[in-house]
């Protein structure tokens, strides 16, 4: 469309200068005058309404670019957010299926633990007692095997109090051995799932600045290009002479 006014706008200027140029060979010098001030009335607007278009195409080539950056940036949170959430979810879904297990393995760990029967080991001391008892009880000296037989009982029932004692804290201890093992696993999980979320967080940053550093090379390339178009503008305006010209190439933030 622009061409197309600029084509027009030039045929004018050229049939112009074509009628000033014929009224001077004639003579026909006022008309001459007339014609040469038209013309110059007409290449200063011309010369204002390309400077003026030349600068509306390049902020809205600006913003274009600015728009599709934004857009860019946009798409580029909105995936990685979808991507870390889903990392969150896999991680929190990890944990408790391993927490689960975990219950599960040490409920079976304290069945095992209760079902082992062990029988206590009593002292030489009270293997003694019992068999001057049964001796004394051989022998038909009750009395004596009674007294003997209490005494045995009172040692034993220390000894079992004690063994019971002992056992429950050999069995505090295990379990309290187990449940370390199992949360030193839970630990490692959660190690190594903090170490895949930082790698993710940095994964991000860096595909960040690429798409600043893309979009800082966009801006700047298109910078130079509209700086070089308005270089050519001024030498063309200078030199007097208004032609139609093709606005040069244009960058985009797809490249």
């Amino acid at each position: 469309m622009e061409l197309s006014e600029d084509s027009a706008v030039q045929d004018f200027l050229d049939i112009l200068e074509e009628h000033r140029k014929n009224c001077e060979r004639q003579g026909k010098y006022v008309e001459a005058e007339i014609a040469k001030n038209r013309l110059d009335e007409l290449k200063l607007h011309e010369e204002n309404r390309r400077r003026e278009a030349m600068r509306s195409r390049q902020i809205a080539e600006r913003l274009g670019v600015e728009e599709a950056h934004m857009l860019e940036f946009q798409q580029f949170n909105q995936i990685w957010d979808k991507k870390m959430a889903e990392y969150e979810l896999h991680a929190e879904e990890l944990i408790e299926a391993m927490k689960d297990r975990h219950s599960s393995e040490l409920r079976e760990f304290q069945r095992k633990l209760m079902a082992k029967q062990i029988r206590p080991k009593f002292s030489k001391d009270l293997l003694n007692l019992r068999k001057i008892q049964d001796t004394l009880a051989k022998q038909k000296d009750y009395a004596e095997a009674h007294k003997m037989k209490l005494k045995g009982d009172a040692l034993e029932a220390w000894e079992l109090e004690k063994w019971h004692s002992q056992r429950q804290q050999d069995l505090l201890g295990r379990e309290a051995k187990f449940k370390v093992a199992k949360q030193s696993e839970l630990l490692a999980l959660q190690k190594r799932i903090q170490t895949g979320r930082e790698e993710q967080k940095k994964q991000r940053h860096l595909d960040l600045e690429r798409l600043l550093q893309r979009y800082q090379n966009v801006k700047a390339e298109l910078d130079a290009q509209q700086t070089l178009e308005r270089i050519r503008m001024e030498k063309f305006v200078q030199s007097g002479a208004l032609k139609a010209q093709k606005p040069p190439k244009r960058s985009s933030m797809n490249r």
